[in-house]
């Protein structure tokens, strides 16, 4: 009897450890599936997150309208400039006529030229500067009355004028205050027998500085009549320029 009892509690334990093991297996077969969907759904997720990232990277209408403005942008930033070289006209009688667009010369930012005068297209600070080059004549033939004590001086003078709203004018009054100005004595004069070939000098006169300038604002070049027929004009002689800074 107590081999027979034995035997049973053996079978009963190793029955009770069997069912024991079927719900392990089963409780964990459970959890290695819900894991399994865990991993399928951030799969998917991550899926559609890259594929919505991709779409929302490639161009559209705002973008292209983005990088339009910004170009523009870019563009309207060019630093105002000009450059013009001067070339005697006989039909003005106060300065050099200022030439666009040929040799050196050129525009860019709004700066222009008008009438002869360069006009300021924002308010800033700009540099103003400009150069005129003579050929004088230093001589007189044997036929004037000179002696050394009378021989008169020659003299240049150059000037750049600004017109602007901020001074009181208005377009139709037309008053301009100098702001640049220069006066240099060349030689004296000398007796020569040949005009064309003897007595003749060399000058130049430069003037540059910065000035607080307003929209609207025009700047002009003005120039003795007696020395207009002396100023060379071949290329990078005479010039007249305006940038921002």
């Amino acid at each position: 009897m107590e081999g027979e009892c034995k035997v049973q509690l053996d079978s009963s334990v190793e029955t009770e450890a069997g069912r024991e093991t079927t719900q392990n297996v089963k409780l964990s077969s459970k959890l290695s599936t819900a894991l399994l969907v865990i991993a399928l759904c951030l799969s998917a997720t991550a899926a559609a997150v890259l594929v919505f990232h991709r779409h929302a990277k490639e161009p559209g209408p705002e973008e292209d309208t983005f990088v339009l403005h910004h170009a523009l942008r870019q563009i309207s930033n060019v630093r105002a400039a000009i450059h013009l070289e001067g070339k005697h006209n006989s039909a003005r009688t106060d300065s050099v006529e200022w030439k666009n667009q040929v040799d050196q010369s050129h525009y860019q930012g709004e700066l222009k030229l008008d009438d002869n005068e360069i006009v300021i297209p924002h308010n800033g600070l700009y540099f103003v500067y400009s150069q005129a080059s003579f050929k004088v004549n230093c001589s007189f033939g044997a036929e004037d009355d000179h002696d050394a004590a009378s021989r008169p001086l020659v003299h240049l003078s150059y000037t750049v004028k600004r017109w602007s709203k901020s001074y009181g004018n208005d377009d139709a009054k037309r008053s301009y205050q100098t702001i640049l100005h220069s006066i240099r004595t060349v030689c004296q004069k000398i007796r020569s027998s040949d005009l064309d070939e003897q007595g003749k000098w060399y000058s130049a006169i430069y003037m540059g500085a910065v000035f607080d300038l307003k929209r609207e604002d025009r700047l002009k070049t003005v120039m003795e009549k007696k020395n207009l027929l002396e100023v060379e004009d071949e290329p990078g002689k005479t010039f007249f320029g305006v940038f921002a800074l």
